[in-house]
């Protein structure tokens, strides 16, 4: 399908590298708008107003937020090329729970590491553990051996939320001394992010390592420091 695509974004930003991925699996051309967090564009605000977020895709002058929102109207829009969901129905459930616990638990727990330290740290550390333990045995009781990705040979949504969220696990491990995949505890895990970090598309679109370690060095700094105020 034609039409002028924007994408309203921040490059640190994991929900808008989703979108950025899943336009390039698409092979989508795009324009990427830099979107300044601290002072919100009046185009932002009108796109977005209720969330007042990034990322914002914008076809043909159309606003969509949200992130899975968004890459499930990227698939069913552009329906040439890999598709990022299954088409048959279970599958897609399933894709969608694996995703939506990503991104509602395991996400949520790194962060809560990210912006704590000492006991409220170690607590959040072992909750980060807790969740890839089940998401090693969701892979294993759901998805076939053989395949690089859950997808099959292609990315796909929960391969590109996966990345999203663990693909800087070298960052997290530089900026906060923890170390969350380890081959033997999570071995499925393990190798299906690491093959995704190696596949071309994604090594494209990935933020250079120095400069997401200054800013989550930046980022944590800022919420401790809230924290304390």
């Amino acid at each position: 399908m034609a039409g002028k695509v924007v994408l309203h974004g921040m490059w640190a930003s994991p929900y808008s590298n989703r979108v950025e991925l899943a336009l390039k699996v698409k092979g989508i051309e795009y324009e990427f708008v830099e979107e300044d967090l601290t002072n919100k564009s009046e185009t932002l605000l009108r796109y977005n107003p209720v969330h007042k977020k990034v990322p914002v895709l914008v076809h043909d002058g159309k606003p969509i937020a949200e992130s899975l929102v968004i890459i499930e109207y990227i698939d069913e829009t552009w329906t040439d090329g890999p598709r990022l969901l299954p088409q048959d129905p279970y599958e897609r459930a399933k894709v969608r729970f694996w995703a939506g616990f990503c991104q509602q638990q395991l996400f949520e727990a790194i962060i809560t590491v990210v912006k704590t330290d000492g006991e409220a740290q170690e607590r959040a550390v072992k909750e980060v553990h807790e969740k890839l333990k089940v998401l090693e045995e969701g892979i294993k009781g759901n998805y076939p051996e053989g395949s690089l990705f859950v997808n099959g040979d292609s990315v796909g949504l929960l391969d590109i939320v996966v990345h999203s969220i663990l693909g800087a696990h070298k960052v997290h491990e530089e900026v906060l001394g923890v170390k969350f995949l380890d081959p033997e505890k999570y071995p499925r895990v393990t190798s299906w992010v690491t093959a995704l970090t190696e596949f071309p598309l994604v090594k494209e679109a990935a933020p250079p390592h120095e400069k997401m370690v200054g800013f989550l060095q930046f980022f944590r700094a800022r919420a401790l420091k809230s924290a304390t105020a």
